[in-house]
């Protein structure tokens, strides 16, 4: 009885993580007037604030033990700029009214994942991903030739956050750790450039309504939550069912962006986008098939 609650604790967890994520762009709207740097330097300095307080009142908190081991710090280094990175742009895409670019790049990340296991870990893939790996491909290489340009935005976010993926596994760190020392190594630079913002008078920090500085500070809150019950969640229930959940995110960011936005949904992305489920379909069930096999 004791196992089924806390799996059902567990897909719960999941579900409002990917919930979060996938409402997300609604938030980064309600701060269109700010460039995407200055809320991306306010996303960095708060999740950092927020995540320590984390994991002070989970008596995690270990910032000597993590510093001090130089294997890790070397792959938070690198994780770090990617996370920073990928937050920055996505950031970007939602205020520059392209959310359903930013949908995309999200759908692709499982593939990628396929694709750097694949290429750099020596991952046996069987034809069903193969397949799907293809799919993928298409789908962009069609993008580019009939939409008449490269959708760098979607392959920058899907590989900046597949390539986060992969190193976060070699650092050994947990989530929730592995986040404060990355924010905490993006954090100088994140205080500098609001320094710099409100010393020309050009920055949103004091200058702006309470209710814009209450957003900024809650981008913390909205970066940390989700990480935290995702990593909860995770530990509950199976890899092939998170799998299937982290769908949620890109399908409710999809149609937010057709939907509540109204941007365009031209009949190239319609195309792309086929191709892109298609191929996660033969994904999730080469997922499904060799985890019957195991329990075989």
């Amino acid at each position: 009885m004791e196992l089924a609650n806390e799996t059902k604790r567990g897909y719960g967890y999941t579900v409002i993580a990917f919930l979060s994520w996938g409402v997300l762009p609604i938030y980064w709207k309600w701060l269109k007037e700010i460039p995407a740097w200055e809320i991306l330097a306010h996303r960095i300095f708060w999740s950092f604030v927020f995540v320590v307080l984390i994991l002070i009142y989970r008596k995690k908190l270990k910032l000597k033990q993590w510093l001090s081991d130089k294997k890790a710090m070397k792959a938070l280094v690198v994780t770090a700029l990617l996370v920073g990175s990928n937050w920055g742009v996505y950031i970007y895409a939602v205020n520059a009214d392209r959310i359903v670019e930013a949908s995309l790049g999200y759908y692709i990340t499982p593939l990628v994942n396929v694709a750097l296991g694949m290429l750099l870990l020596n991952e046996k893939l069987d034809r069903l991903k193969m397949v799907a790996l293809i799919l993928a491909a298409l789908a962009v290489v069609y993008l580019t030739i009939d939409y008449g340009k490269f959708p760098w935005l979607s392959i920058y976010l899907a590989f900046s956050f597949g390539f986060y993926g992969l190193l976060k596994k070699t650092s050994g760190v947990e989530a929730m750790p592995a986040l404060a020392v990355e924010t905490l190594i993006l954090t100088p630079l994140a205080i500098v450039f609001i320094g710099m913002q409100w010393f020309n008078d050009s920055g949103a920090l004091f200058t702006s309504s309470l209710n814009t500085h209450l957003l900024l500070i809650g981008t913390g809150v909205v970066t940390t939550l989700p990480l935290l019950w995702f990593g909860l969640g995770a530990q509950r229930i199976p890899l092939s069912s998170v799998g299937f959940i982290q769908y949620i995110g890109p399908s409710l960011m999809l149609l937010i962006g057709i939907v509540l936005y109204k941007e365009p949904f031209r009949y190239e992305q319609i195309i792309a986008f086929s191709l892109i489920w298609l191929a996660l379909g033969f994904y999730s069930y080469s997922m499904i098939k060799n985890r019957l096999q195991k329990k075989k």
